[in-house]
């Protein structure tokens, strides 16, 4: 009975802990939206790049004080329910106020886009990033940092010089390629561990990798669309406004989530970008950020005779590159 009231004490936390970071997300959705539409209300007639300017200033700050605020009333956010929010409200608006004056095969394309994001943010959430057991032996061995299978036999890793004096090149060893590094957040072993991201609320490792990546192009096609969609709904608003006088609640509301779209898709973009470098040179976000940490990432260049520096040289090196093609099908077919 002990037991059973202990876990029923655990599981009642544990629900109060996630609707109170849900309510913490809300609220700070809603004062982001709210700004952005105030900053439409005060500057009705500045130009899209000072209004790009203006809102990113604003959500900088109201980023800044509600970090402050959350620390103060140690209070914690979820940033799922953030994204969760964000379609939710964008696809809101875009069905009560945008959807009006877009063609019937855009207004197909925009509502299938939403419904796979819902469905893909649900499913990353669910899945498992390739999570390793601890029943290893080599395992069983690391500390709680991140790590690599290397790291546990670099007295295995035998260095050997070439010809030429600035190579370096690692033999052949048993042990298996596996990249399995520690999430410190999660506090476990990933395979092809890649990074946390907090947005999806779960570790982005082998087993979920193409999912990533499929559902960030998502959410960048899905801005773009929308984006695309406000700006064709303010333009032709605001030629009628001219002759019915509509009232410019719609049009403000429009334009102000087509701007946090915007700079959504700025940095979703780029970082598409990026995660499409790395798949095509087979390298993951925590080997370029933490490399010096795993051995197999390690050129070692000897000077020769009578050069300065007379000391070593470690240098990044990628034993993983097999070229852009070999890379591709790897991750496409890497899921086990």
């Amino acid at each position: 009975m002990r037991a059973e009231s202990v876990e029923h004490t655990r599981n009642r936390r544990a629900s109060s802990d996630l609707i109170s970071r849900c309510l913490t997300s809300f609220v700070s959705f809603s004062l982001i939206q709210l700004a952005l539409y105030m900053l439409l209300c005060f500057f009705p007639n500045s130009s899209l790049l000072t209004f790009l300017s203006l809102s990113a200033v604003a959500m900088l700050a109201l980023a800044a004080v509600g970090r402050c605020c959350k620390r103060l009333l140690r209070l914690r956010a979820s940033a799922p329910a953030f994204v969760f929010l964000n379609i939710m409200f964008g696809w809101g608006v875009y069905i009560g106020v945008i959807r009006q004056v877009i063609s019937p095969l855009m207004d197909f394309i925009l509502n299938t886009e939403f419904v796979m994001l819902m469905v893909g943010l649900c499913s990353i959430l669910s899945t498992d990033p390739g999570f390793v057991t601890t029943e290893s032996s080599h395992l069983n061995k690391f500390v709680e940092r991140p790590v690599s299978v290397f790291e546990a036999h670099s007295n295995e890793l035998v260095p050997s010089t070439c010809d030429m004096p600035y190579e370096f090149s690692v033999e052949e060893t048993a042990i298996p390629l596996q990249r399995v590094r520690y999430c410190g957040h999660c506090k476990a072993y990933v395979k092809g561990f890649d990074h946390h991201c907090p947005a999806f609320g779960n570790c982005i490792g082998q087993k979920n990798h193409v999912l990533f990546i499929i559902l960030l192009a998502g959410f960048v096609l899905t801005e773009a669309s929308y984006v695309a969609s406000s700006a064709q709904y303010t333009a032709k608003v605001k030629i009628l406004d001219k002759t019915r006088q509509l009232a410019s609640l719609s049009i403000n509301l429009a334009t102000s989530t087509m701007i946090f779209s915007l700079l959504q898709l700025l940095w979703q973009g780029a970082f598409l970008a990026w995660h499409i470098y790395c798949v095509c040179f087979n390298i993951r976000t925590d080997e370029w950020i933490n490399w010096k940490r795993y051995p197999e990432f390690h050129l070692i260049v000897h000077p020769e005779p009578g050069q300065t520096p007379s000391r070593s040289e470690t240098r990044f090196t990628n034993p993983y590159n097999k070229g852009i093609l070999s890379n591709v099908k790897e991750f496409l077919t890497a899921v086990e």
